[in-house]
């Protein structure tokens, strides 16, 4: 078995492989790649998580939907976006709807797209929870109400935000315990709006035990990408699913709290409601 790359051949190799994923017309199955790189399917599978944090296949279908993003953005047609996109057909597409809506609906910049909203207090400020049709798109920490709103209203800048009814108070309120007790677990219905790479971290993020913590470098090692650690931060600070998305329990290698979107008194105050006996359990590098 020939031995494993140095750290700066197995870089250029990946990102050789990297550009030959981008070149093709349809995604390389695993063994053409192994195959190109002269290594086992298992090997090369091993050496580009450990690159990019992602499978090949993952990579390619994260850099089809950027493809397709950038050209629908650019206003070309759905039909021919899809095409040079790489899309086979449109049964391909709607597999992972990773766009979180219809081609035609992302076109529009979420035209059409209706997202339910509702602020309400908790002890550790304004809560905004909003939810689209695939589940909560968003939970947001702050101290202004107003600011929230408009924060929300600039994502979503052209879809339709719709005040919260009595039935979506109830969604609201399961929140509100969440946020007041984060380590009681819940199954809220989210919706992971994210490239393939922060989706790995964000579920990752939600793997990790009430009353405990890790290091970001813990965490970059734990979805397979130890080189990663920039990019796990980077993953975690686009978080938009505050305490349901626990990137609160990520801390700095000494232990210390790290930025927090939301505040670092709330990062605080989250990890203290959690930890048992005032131990925050923090992970060590």
């Amino acid at each position: 078995m020939p031995p494993h790359p140095p750290a700066a051949r197995a870089a250029a190799l990946v990102a050789r492989l990297c550009r030959l994923i981008d070149a093709a017309e349809s995604p390389p199955s695993l063994a053409a790649l192994a195959a190109h790189a002269g290594m086992s399917r298992f090997h090369l599978h091993r050496l580009f998580v450990a690159q990019t944090g992602l499978t090949p296949h993952a990579w390619a279908r994260a850099r089809r939907a950027e493809k397709l993003r950038s050209a629908l953005a650019a206003g070309a047609s759905v039909t021919d976006a899809m095409h040079d996109a790489g899309y086979g057909s449109s049964s391909r597409l709607y597999e992972g709807n990773d766009l979180g809506m219809t081609p035609s609906r992302y076109r529009a910049g979420g035209e059409g797209s209706d997202v339910r909203f509702a602020i309400a207090g908790t002890s550790l400020g304004a809560l905004l929870v909003a939810a689209g049709e695939r589940g909560i798109c968003a939970i947001a920490l702050g101290d202004d109400p107003d600011a929230l709103a408009s924060a929300l209203q600039q994502r979503f800048a052209r879809a339709r935000l719709i005040a919260g009814d009595s039935g979506f108070d109830h969604l609201v309120a399961r929140v509100i315990a969440l946020v007041e007790a984060p380590g009681m677990g819940h199954d809220l219905p989210l919706d992971l709006r994210g490239t393939a790479f922060q989706r790995r971290v964000w579920i990752a993020l939600q793997a990790i035990p009430p009353g405990c913590t890790l290091s970001y470098r813990e965490l970059a090692e734990r979805i397979g990408a130890p080189r990663a650690v920039r990019a796990v931060a980077a993953a975690c600070a686009a978080n938009e699913l505050a305490v349901a998305v626990p990137c609160h329990r990520v801390v700095r290698s000494d232990g210390g709290l790290a930025g927090y979107r939301w505040g670092v008194a709330r990062k605080q105050a989250l990890i203290e409601r959690e930890a048992p006996a005032g131990d925050a359990g923090t992970g060590q590098d």
